[in-house]
């Protein structure tokens, strides 16, 4: 009878710690990508049901079809003005929807018209064409019958909304002046269509964009000085951002609309504060509130539909926000788990199955170099990052430690890998040289790696039953249009 009651407790306490519905964003911004049927495998074997693109990829798609995950998938932001026309929308809605939306098709739940449109860094490019955008996709899905299913929305940034310096506190948030009437009228037809808004909070970029922000405050366990607001007590910074959302929303009547957070997570590598044991810290606290329907001071016990940012490592976005921009994955750039985190009801995450990894062989200086090679290292040095990843050799990052000739290892590895170890790819002038010998670090690793699946050749390889059902799907229906 101990036992049973014992063994009671343990299955109680560990389903305690399942977040239902928990997602994913699932960005493709690699050199070198695992295959998606590996990613969709993946996400099954670590119980995530819900998934965030950043497009409408054929093959990404053809993966999903049939796994059962919900799927939101997105327009980009150059595109919002080809939206503007509603035949162009039609046009989108039945290629990139109804193509794939069928019975052991697709899942879709949501599209994403634009990411972060009205961010400030893009001096207004966007506000023109969102609106009229959301307005022809949500028409265009409703003409298709999918107006009860699919639910249309534009994934936000925090930027978008914020108190006055002199009242810095959530029961001051109004949505930004210059932007204001626009996010009205957003709200509006949200509010009509019954969509969510979706917005990103990233309390690591409080931490690293002001060196004054207090530490503690940027995760759900700590210590600092709590943010008084009446009678309301902020010990960190994710509660007090989604609130000063819900006061934005009640300042135009809106307060109840639902909210989804689109994007939260805490990098590993490209700074100070990027690291793997900051990053599992973050994520125990948010996981475990999310489990828990903890919600908000102004919106407690809440279910909040959460997107993970992200999935795995993208060598290849930009760093113009910083270098840890590369480094958002809970898994590495292989599909595998950086560190212990619970997302369904294991300590564990499960790594890819079947990766296909590149000759246990790496690029590095070669010390047999006699030249004083002073500029001319430099000039390689900067040639093979501007084609390859080097963002963990800044300050405070994982290979910050290498000397000047171990940076250079680091950067001509990177550049042979990215290339696929392809010959020619390890001389740099005389200066390299190809060994069997890892040259990794302690926390520094070079890596070997993936083969890469090939999305431009992948839709003229042989396809899987459920890819050619799909095409019949497609090829059936176009016959109607």
């Amino acid at each position: 009878m101990v036992s049973l009651i014992w063994l009671m407790v343990m299955c109680c306490s560990c389903c305690s710690s399942l977040v239902e519905g928990l997602g994913v964003n699932w960005g493709t911004m690699a050199t070198r990508k695992l295959p998606p049927h590996t990613i969709v495998k993946m996400l099954q074997d670590n119980g995530i049901k819900k998934v965030k693109l950043f497009d409408t990829d054929y093959n990404t798609m053809s993966a999903l079809a049939g796994s059962g995950i919900e799927v939101m998938v997105a327009i980009p932001n150059d595109m919002l003005a080809t939206m503007n026309d509603y035949d162009s929308a039609k046009l989108w809605v039945k290629k990139n929807v109804t193509r794939f939306n069928f019975e052991g098709g697709v899942n879709i739940t949501y599209v994403a018209v634009g990411n972060e449109p009205f961010l400030k860094s893009y001096n207004g490019s966007f506000l023109k064409t969102t609106l009229p955008a959301l307005k022809n996709i949500q028409s265009a899905l409703s003409d298709a019958g999918y107006a009860d299913t699919i639910k249309v929305t534009v994934p936000l940034n925090a930027d978008v909304y914020e108190s006055p310096a002199n009242n810095p506190v959530p029961s001051a948030g109004r949505f930004r002046e210059d932007i204001r009437n626009l996010m009205t009228q957003m709200v509006e037809f949200f509010h009509q269509t019954g969509a969510p808004f979706t917005v990103n909070i990233y309390p690591f970029l409080s931490l690293y964009g002001n060196p004054d922000f207090p530490v503690d405050f940027a995760f759900f366990d700590g210590a600092s000085p709590p943010v008084i607001d009446g009678n309301i007590q902020y010990t960190n910074v994710f509660d007090a951002n989604f609130d000063t959302l819900v006061s934005a929303l009640n300042s135009i009547g809106y307060g109840d609309l639902p909210i989804i957070i689109g994007e939260v997570g805490w990098p590993t590598d490209g700074d100070i504060n990027a690291n793997t044991n900051l990053a599992q810290r973050f994520y125990n606290g948010l996981l475990k509130r999310l489990a828990a329907n903890q919600g908000t001071p102004l919106r407690p016990n809440a279910y909040i539909e959460t997107y993970l940012f992200g999935l795995i490592d993208e060598d290849a976005k930009s760093i113009a926000p910083g270098a840890f921009e590369r480094h958002w994955g809970i898994f590495a750039f292989d599909g595998q788990p950086k560190y212990p985190l619970d997302l369904s009801g294991s300590p564990t995450l499960t790594a890819a199955k079947d990766v296909q990894y590149l000759p246990q062989q790496w690029c590095v200086y070669n010390p047999n170099t006699k030249a004083d090679v002073g500029s001319k290292l430099i000039d390689n040095m900067n040639f093979a990052c501007t084609y390859a990843d080097c963002t963990v050799l800044g300050y405070g990052s994982s290979c910050n430690g290498l000397d000047e000739k171990g940076n250079a290892s680091y950067a001509f590895n990177s550049y042979f890998q990215t290339q696929g170890q392809k010959d020619g790819s390890c001389d740099f002038q005389g200066l390299a040289m190809v060994t069997t010998q890892n040259n990794s670090q302690g926390k520094c690793n070079f890596l070997v790696q993936i083969v890469g699946f090939d999305y431009s050749s992948a839709s003229s390889a042989s396809l899987s039953l459920l890819e050619m059902s799909v095409l019949l799907y497609v090829s059936v229906m176009l016959l109607f249009f």
